[in-house]
């Protein structure tokens, strides 16, 4: 095999002539690359992706693209993205523990492609919740996988050299970050080009929240958040289409936008995936009821958050040893009120925030660019505007009104009430 010293995109023909010549892969899948059998899966917006059967096992290949693959090679992307996602699962496998996330065997920079773990019978979550499936674990694992990974790359465990070093790495990640700050923040509160929404039947609503001030304003203080502070490494793009599950087991791919950002980024766009597929349900229905799958949606959304703060508390309490909230300022003085006030703080500025960056997450996957498979699945199209109509109002509240609501009790009660609503 002649090794390619510049980028050149792999394809089904050409992938086995490619890696054949590395260890990393034919120690897992087998040194006869005539009996290898190359599948491209990718259904993703920027990369290629393919699953990689031979003798002895199986891989998954994913390699970054030089423009964003929804668009095509008029919108350019810097191939470094998988740099970023390379050492943001190595962290995040550091940070919350092996089988968190895919086992890495392989990383070729040049080649922007990342050879790992291929996962079976492991399925999509976004296409598990669209199906009815209840996974019985997510919501454990998950607020787990969060509290851990949030807390541990942050200046409250992390020494500041290490902290200061890793933001310099990620810092670069720019292209990526503007992705989120103009798709999520600022496209869907206008006309830009590259919107779209269901038409005519969002029209009247679309024009509504585009002329709606005070939401305008809410939405670009969180993206002065989500530019300005700088806590911790994020996954970047959290949501459940980034989550691969079995009743057993709970695995996050895909953390190429991993940047530092505010900790209630990463929550807020995970437990926005879930309110959406809530408010999908409606238009899932042609099978049954859904009405135990709306149940048990917000009780993966309740869960998640309670795990999130159980466990953030306890990496509190045990393992603080940053420079902020120094344990020489309370615990080692006698003052454990003092380092529960605080963590109070923190807490409640992770909930608030995280509450806004969700009702933005619900507005830019129905008005913006990516859309998600939980409304773009249900065919007849004034359904999907009747449910996709009831999230956006329910989005809504969540960002302007994110300071004065109190418990996922109350605002999942006005869920259930906006879902049961007729939609004119």
């Amino acid at each position: 095999m002649t090794k390619v010293m510049t980028f050149e995109a792999l394809s089904i023909e050409t992938l086995a002539s490619r890696l054949g010549g590395t260890e990393a892969v034919t120690a897992r899948i087998g040194t006869d690359t005539g009996k290898w059998k190359v599948r491209e899966v990718g259904d993703g917006n920027l990369n290629l992706v393919f699953i990689v059967e031979g003798d002895k096992g199986s891989v998954v290949v994913k390699q970054a693209l030089p423009y964003v693959r929804l668009v095509g090679d008029s919108w350019p992307l810097p191939l470094k993205r998988s740099f970023f996602e390379y050492h943001a699962l190595t962290r995040q496998e550091a940070r919350a523990g092996k089988g968190t996330v895919p086992a890495i065997h392989h990383f070729d920079e040049v080649q922007a492609l990342i050879v790992m773990e291929y996962l079976s019978p492991h399925i999509i979550l976004r296409r598990a919740l669209i199906e009815g499936r209840t996974p019985p674990k997510i919501a454990r694992d998950l607020g787990l996988f969060m509290a851990r990974t949030l807390f541990r790359g942050s200046d409250l465990h992390m020494k500041a050299r290490a902290r200061k070093e890793d933001l310099a790495l990620f810092a670069d990640n720019a292209e990526l970050c503007d992705i989120t700050e103009n798709l999520v923040f600022t496209d869907p509160y206008f006309e830009a080009a590259m919107n779209r929404h269901t038409t005519p039947q969002l029209d009247g609503i679309v024009t509504e929240l585009r002329a709606d001030r005070d939401l305008k304003v809410e939405a670009q203080k969180l993206k002065h958040l989500f530019a300005a502070n700088a806590e911790t490494l994020l996954h970047g793009d959290l949501h459940s289409g980034s989550i691969m599950v079995t009743d057993e087991d709970t695995r996050i791919i895909d953390p190429e936008f991993a940047f530092y950002g505010p900790m209630a980024f990463d929550v807020g766009m995970l437990l926005a995936n879930f309110w959406m597929a809530f408010f999908s349900q409606r238009g899932h229905e042609l099978g049954g009821s859904r009405e135990a799958q709306r149940g048990y949606l917000l009780g993966v959304i309740v869960e998640t958050w309670s795990v999130f703060r159980t466990e953030f508390a306890h990496l509190w309490r045990t393992e603080r040893s940053g420079m902020l909230y120094a344990k020489s300022l309370f615990e080692d003085r006698g003052d454990i009120f003092g380092s529960e006030q605080a963590l109070d703080h923190v807490l409640h500025g992770i909930w608030t925030d995280m509450l806004g960056f969700a009702g933005v997450e619900i507005h830019r996957r129905i008005l913006g660019l990516a859309h998600n498979a939980d409304f773009e699945t249900i065919e007849d199209e004034d359904l999907r505007a009747a449910c996709e109509t009831k999230a956006l109002k329910f989005g809504r509240h969540l960002v302007v009104n994110r300071r004065h609501i109190h418990s996922l009790d109350e605002i999942n009660t006005l869920a259930g009430l906006i879902e049961k609503e007729k939609v004119a």
